[in-house]
């Protein structure tokens, strides 16, 4: 189970002594499948602050989805609490709740015009016609819809769609937006453009946002903090740089852009780092936490930008390893190179194409990768 404590906000101040907006506290969901008991969410406790762009980031079947319903009230917990601003919702139907909802979907009337779909919630609570037209029309310059107020969903792309669902949900002044991978009907280029919409809309109207994605890009690019799950757990929890580049866990280490994994034999210990041998000639420093001793097995990380691709041995107090360039791969900004070492592991490593990149490594060239040694990262 892990515990976070209340969450620091879009300022990045923490905030100790305010009511976090959303906590989840030792939730745990369980469904009967076949007969057997399955435990999609396996005792989560944590806590999102106010005006928080927090991410729920994971592959399909860890737990974040139905967390995330969880915090709706469209899934009971069967065991832990939920609480929204300090009071206990667990067994609160969803539309009790001060949150709304923005599905993959969208779920648009289509029959409706933009600002029929904007007003809908409004209108439901017999809002009078004035604040109608104010805040819908607030909300519309807020997501940039002005002057297509009278046009259906049908008429509209993807991300205009999307942008009418938020309108709609946050018209109502939810005290949170939980939003289900809006984004993933997309394709790439409206996606990315859209992460950073979504950012700033977030900063405009400043309510916490708990978003929901697979997609590690989309958390790192839009959120103040990211719980990343894994097999109905949270492995980590952190800010965007901290998961990049100190993965707590070799699923993090993985799952979270591409990064190598290696493992190797502790030679010596140099105060808190360990040296370790990959291969007779290789050299890896690695920062260790705790207590290491010689002969002991530690297994690390590095990420592929990190690393330098040389022809001949670099001098200095570098981690160093040999091998074999296995492959070339043109990326446009960068190359990717594959890289076998002695021991049967491959190094992933990209070099930009700076204007005076000297390095011209073929596939079959015998090479020397070389990174400073604050670069590894032991894994628990």
């Amino acid at each position: 189970m892990t515990e976070i404590q209340a969450g620091t906000g879009a300022a990045g101040v923490a905030a100790p002594d305010q009511v976090p907006a959303i906590e989840l506290d030792g939730v745990v969901k369980e469904y009967v499948s076949h007969g057997e008991v399955v435990q999609a969410v396996k005792g989560v406790s944590l806590a999102i602050g106010e005006g928080e762009f927090f991410s729920l980031l994971g592959p399909s079947g860890c737990g974040k989805t139905t967390s995330m319903r969880m915090i709706a009230g469209f899934e009971e917990p069967t065991r832990g609490v939920v609480r929204l601003h300090g009071q206990d919702v667990t067994n609160v139907p969803p539309n009790k709740r001060d949150v709304n909802m923005v599905f993959q979907s969208y779920a648009l009337f289509p029959h409706m015009n933009v600002w029929d779909n904007v007003a809908f919630g409004l209108k439901r609570k017999k809002v009078s016609d004035d604040e109608v037209r104010s805040r819908v029309g607030e909300m519309l310059e807020i997501v940039d819809l002005v002057g297509r107020e009278k046009r259906r969903p049908r008429e509209m792309s993807g991300g205009q769609q999307q942008r009418v669902a938020l309108a709609r949900a946050l018209v109502n002044r939810p005290r949170a937006l939980l939003l289900d991978e809006p984004l993933g009907a997309l394709d790439l280029k409206l996606r990315q453009h859209m992460q950073i919409e979504l950012k700033r809309i977030q900063r405009e109207v400043g309510i916490t946002f708990v978003y929901v994605t697979h997609d590690q890009s989309e958390a790192l690019t839009m959120s103040d903090r990211i719980a990343v799950m894994n097999d109905g757990l949270v492995e980590q929890l952190a800010g965007p740089r901290e998961i990049y580049e100190r993965p707590a866990t070799k699923f993090v280490a993985g799952f979270i852009g591409t990064s190598n994994l290696l493992s190797g034999v502790v030679r010596a210990m140099n105060g808190a780092s360990a040296v370790l041998a990959l291969g007779p000639e290789d050299r890896v420093v690695v920062p260790i936490k705790g207590s290491a001793t010689e002969g002991d097995t530690v297994e690390l990380t590095v990420r592929p930008e990190k690393i330098t691709i040389s022809t001949e041995q670099p001098e200095g107090d570098l981690s160093m390893v040999e091998g074999t360039v296995s492959e070339v791969v043109y990326l446009g900004t960068y190359n990717s190179y594959a890289v076998a070492l002695a021991g049967g592991a491959e190094i992933t490593v990209f070099q930009q194409n700076a204007h005076d990149s000297t390095t011209t490594a073929e596939r079959g060239d015998t090479v020397w990768l070389s990174w400073q040694p604050q670069h590894s990262y032991a894994l628990q």
